[in-house]
């Protein structure tokens, strides 16, 4: 089960009511009712009108009346909307059931806990699908207080977590925070209506991972963000000037309604690219001097050494392998860079989940991982150095897989289902990026299909393996192949004879 909150909170709780009581955007609302409120949902349900429209003036008007009567110290924004969705998989829940599941969101979120409703905010729960529901609150407790909202996702995440295992529904990964934000409808809506592929959010956000992965100072990602074409605003502290303490970037073009450019800061984008983890990650370590083929093979070698220290971490110690599942994802975004290749971008922004320490923590040094950055940052020199990086990169990219496949078995060792899914998928990517080479037949294949060659035609057959074609077809392509329907009809029967009857 999912649940999202709408971001920013609406003013005017009719017009949502209006929506959720409607036909829908597409048509989609269907049998629309209360399932579950502050008080009865039957005492709650807007009357219908002789048209057979409704009437929410009396159900708006109870809303909104703790809200009024905090005046001036109401929110301005205070509707708050939550929509809880079930798996498409999942069983159909009941009205009760929903009900249920809607009054733990409320108790856990604090809005309006089981043992004080007369005091909470009002809300009701509304219904108009078979596989979700929507929470609609007004932040306003009727004890004349505004209600906390501290780490209020956290802990829908958690009454979604309890509804799956309550009526055993598919199960969901925990809030680690390790997923990157993803785009509002707005900023995809607004990316089609300009013909982009993506949205700015999700490209600026691939543009900052490869240029932290390969810099080895702030000076250096700053340049490599100026190359890519990002616009940059960086932000400096009051109490050390010449200090950067935070950034954001934009893309040309990407503008809002005043002409202003639409910037994001690092954690808007990812919860790894904030200022502060960005700072612990880079080191002040050579970059070194071998030549292309050299460091390459030296790359492939430190991407096999990681990729066996992951495993071995994996069963002995998951928690010592973070920093070096961390920095896999930037020599993976290096790789991606260097080679150009669409395949190897999309396993790298699928990996960006898997290689995110959880809740935010910055894991341990490790020695692997430090390897790995530098491996990531020289990436980049040999790609430039060289003309055609791939035949020597090729044993690279074969090696972050491996290294990839076992960060995968890390996170399912640490019991991460959503980070090891991830890292799963990324796998996939690359290898089929990089297949395997098909393998010599057999010898026990070959003497099972030469006794059968006694003629020149047995050995043509073996030749051809996808069968002969008949000369008519190498003469004329359009001739008519039997048995092909509409192609060609084979002759008339002769009519049978007629039963003979006895006189």
């Amino acid at each position: 089960m999912i649940g999202k909150i709408s971001d920013p909170r609406g003013q005017r709780v009719a017009g949502l009511l209006y929506y959720l009581y409607g036909p829908g955007r597409c048509e989609e609302h269907r049998d629309p009712h209360i399932v579950a409120g502050w008080r009865h949902p039957a005492e709650l349900e807007p009357p219908l009108r002789p048209d057979g429209s409704r009437d929410f003036r009396r159900l708006a008007g109870l809303l909104n009346q703790p809200h009024d009567a905090l005046g001036a110290r109401g929110h301005a924004r205070p509707v708050w909307h939550c929509s809880l969705r079930a798996a498409p998989e999942d069983k159909l829940l009941s009205d009760e059931e929903w009900a249920q599941v809607a009054a733990d969101v409320m108790h856990r979120t604090g809005l309006s806990e089981r043992s004080g409703e007369d005091d909470g905010v009002r809300w009701i729960a509304v219904r108009h699908g078979p596989d979700h529901i929507h929470l609609v609150a007004m932040l306003a407790r009727q004890d004349g207080r505004k209600p906390r909202l501290d780490f209020e996702r956290y802990k829908v995440r958690d009454a979604c977590r309890a509804a799956e295992q309550d009526y055993g529904l598919r199960s969901t990964a925990p809030a680690d925070r390790t997923a990157a934000r993803r785009p509002a409808r707005a900023e995809t809506e607004k990316a089609r209506r300009r013909g982009q592929d993506e949205a700015p959010r999700i490209t600026l956000r691939r543009h900052v991972a490869t240029a932290a992965a390969g810099a080895g100072s702030q000076s250096e990602f700053f340049a490599r963000l100026a190359e890519a074409g990002v616009q940059v605003r960086q932000r400096y502290s009051s109490t050390s000037p010449g200090e950067v303490t935070g950034y954001a970037v934009a893309l040309p073009g990407d503008t809002a309604k005043d002409g202003e450019p639409v910037w994001y800061g690092g954690g808007k984008l990812a919860p790894d690219l904030t200022w502060p983890k960005l700072r612990h990650r880079w080191q002040q370590d050579g970059n070194g001097t071998a030549g292309p083929d050299a460091t390459w093979e030296q790359a492939a070698q430190a991407t096999r050494e990681a990729a066996s220290q992951v495993r071995d971490q994996a069963q002995a110690g998951p928690d010592e392998a973070g920093d070096t599942a961390w920095a896999a994802a930037d020599t993976l975004y290096a790789a991606a860079a260097a080679l150009g290749d669409p395949g190897l971008r999309q396993a790298a922004d699928e990996f960006a989940r898997a290689a995110r320490p959880p809740h935010g923590r910055i894991p341990r040094p490790a020695p692997a991982a430090a390897s790995l950055r530098q491996t990531a940052r020289l990436i980049r020199v040999l790609a430039a150095a060289s003309g055609d990086p791939l035949p020597a990169a090729l044993l690279l990219v074969i090696e972050i897989a491996a290294l990839i496949d076992a960060v995968a078995g890390l996170r399912a060792a640490q019991r991460y289902a959503a980070q090891a899914a991830s890292a799963r998928r990324a796998a996939e990517l690359l290898h089929a990026c990089c297949p395997a080479p098909a393998s010599a037949p057999a010898p026990d294949a070959l003497a099972d299909v030469l006794p059968r060659v006694r003629t020149a035609a047995d050995l043509a057959r073996l030749g051809f393996p996808g069968g002969t074609v008949p000369l008519r077809r190498v003469l004329d392509p359009q001739a008519p192949r039997p048995h092909e329907p509409g192609r060609y009809a084979p002759p008339p029967r002769r009519p049978k004879p007629p039963p003979y009857r006895g006189r």
